[in-house]
């Protein structure tokens, strides 16, 4: 076990921190490579000509709004919860920002909830913008009297082709339910028109680059380009990994420009990162708790990649490891040559582990391990199987930690 602490310079993550300080396990945001981000994002709202909107669904730390409310136009939900935390913690359209709502989905109490706050209302179908078109024209014509801006609704719309892989993420997959196919949505405009529809929404990314928005965008064109003529805005959805190295800006603004040059009756185009904002920008801190071997060494840990960690499961894919030594961090080898190592969490699933990872020399009960990037789609999605407590959540500011939540048994019994 460490005996001291230990200042230690991380030279992975740019950090000089004291990590004795971090309560184990914790995700802890690095506000730095946060605002780092928001500046790279914000420098492409201007140079494209586009909203870029904060994904609640990736991206959901409010602790951190403050810097990133005066970055980003708004929000987008994919429900009342995250709606009520965007109008809450990021800014109502009395403050300027947009609250952009899709869901699968929605009961008539969740139009209801959702009325007073949203800026746009994106229906999956026709019949549920059919069930609801009523419900917002009212309201509309109570904000008309206020001097407020409207409700804008939208459809969500399938083009039929996505790049994403595995097809669990892929919205355009067999049997999707998100969005209207082509032929749907031709007999839904015969049947119901587009008369109250000021604009349409595309998800279709997960993780992509702008080279594949553009082969995308002609599938978009393809199908729904007389559509996108009698509308005033463009919701293109999240997934673009603006803020990843490589990825290409120039292509994106050009893509931009030729799309607004085309279409000269759209007034706005929306993007909704949710990772980009959070990409690299924070980590999970765990600690190796016991060592157990069964062909090879595997260490258990006081965090679980089914609980803490899901995509890692789901997706799947082995995060960047390092371990916390006294000359920094020692980055763990996704192919190990040498003491390879299982890494497991510690509740009853079989299959809580990933790996193997290899170390310079063998895990120790004890040691520390930083799980990187694990700000977005990890507080998000955690949950408490097995009554395993949530892990505490924390800040880096000026190289200096501090607490900001810590979870205990009323999280989990409330729930249950």
């Amino acid at each position: 076990m460490w005996s001291v602490s230990l200042k230690i310079s991380c030279t992975l993550s740019g950090l000089r921190v004291d990590y004795h300080t971090i309560p184990s396990p914790c995700y802890v945001l690095e506000l730095s490579k946060l605002q780092h981000n928001l500046a790279l994002l914000e420098r492409v709202q201007q140079q494209a000509g586009i909203k870029i909107l904060l994904a609640l669904k990736g991206f959901a730390f409010w602790r951190c709004f403050e810097w990133v409310r005066p970055s980003l136009q708004g929000c987008c939900a994919s429900g009342v919860h995250e709606a009520l935390l965007a109008y809450e913690e990021f800014g109502s359209r009395e403050s300027g920002k947009d609250i952009c709502i899709f869901s699968p989905g929605f009961k008539k109490a969740d139009i209801l909830e959702i009325l007073p706050i949203a800026t746009h209302i994106i229906f999956n179908s026709f019949n549920q913008y059919m069930a609801y078109k009523d419900l917002v024209l009212k309201k509309n014509q109570q904000l008309d009297k206020l001097g407020l801006s409207p409700i804008k609704m939208g459809l969500r719309l399938n083009p039929l082709y996505s790049e994403v892989s595995p097809l669990i993420y892929n919205p355009c997959a067999p049997f999707s339910r998100l969005g209207i196919t082509p032929s749907a949505f031709q007999e839904g405009i015969e049947k119901y028109g587009l008369e109250s529809i000021s604009g349409l929404h595309f998800h279709t990314h997960c993780e992509q680059d702008a080279l594949a928005f553009q082969r995308t965008l002609e599938h978009i064109c393809k199908h729904f380009g007389e559509a996108i003529k009698q509308v005033q805005w463009v919701n293109f959805g999240g997934g673009h990994h603006i803020t990843r190295e490589g990825y290409q800006i120039e292509v994106l603004t050009q893509l931009v420009q030729d799309f607004k040059s085309r279409y000269t009756n759209i007034c706005e185009i929306f993007l909704e990162p949710g990772e980009a904002v959070g990409w690299q920008a924070g980590f999970l801190l765990a600690s190796v708790i016991d060592v157990v071997q069964n062909d090879m060494p595997i260490a258990i840990l006081d965090a679980s990649i089914a609980n803490h960690m899901p995509d890692c499961l789901e997706m799947p894919y082995k995060p960047q490891v390092a371990r916390i030594n006294a000359q920094g961090l020692e980055q763990a080898h996704l192919e190990p040559q040498e003491n390879p190592c299982m890494l497991g969490g510690t509740s009853c699933l079989a299959g809580d582990f990933v790996g193997p990872y290899g170390f310079k020399s063998p895990l120790q009960i004890g040691d520390k391990l930083i799980f990187q990037d694990m700000l977005h789609y990890t507080i998000v999605k955690n949950n408490t199987f097995n009554g395993i407590a949530l892990p505490s959540l924390g800040l880096v500011e000026h190289d200096r930690f501090k607490l900001l939540q810590k979870f205990d048994y009323t999280h989990y019994k409330e729930r249950n």
